[in-house]
């Protein structure tokens, strides 16, 4: 993953991760042009993402917890705006 999604979703959703996480790697791209026509797709787009972030927040702490921690970080965007989030969650070393 080399593109960094630049849209206002996406920016919210990178300073959040950023505020919450102090992620050491952060790489969010916008996919939501390959889901055009499938549920969940939003004509405004900004509606599909894969995340990678690397983070000293998730030393220790499993898959799932990971992403519970992504998850609250986005809060309410996940629910309105983000349909889909495809998650890669690492600690530094891993």
């Amino acid at each position: 993953m080399t593109n960094t999604a630049t849209g206002p979703v996406a920016r919210e959703m990178i300073e959040r991760l950023n505020a919450a996480l102090k992620p050491t790697r952060l790489a969010l791209e916008d996919q939501s042009e390959q889901h055009v026509g499938h549920a969940g797709h939003d004509p405004r787009g900004e509606s599909h993402f894969a995340l990678v972030i690397e983070s000293p927040a998730f030393a220790g702490l499993g898959r799932v917890e990971r992403q519970r921690r992504v998850y609250a970080a986005l809060a309410e965007l996940m629910d309105e705006r983000v349909h889909a989030l495809t998650i890669r969650a690492t600690a530094p070393g891993e």
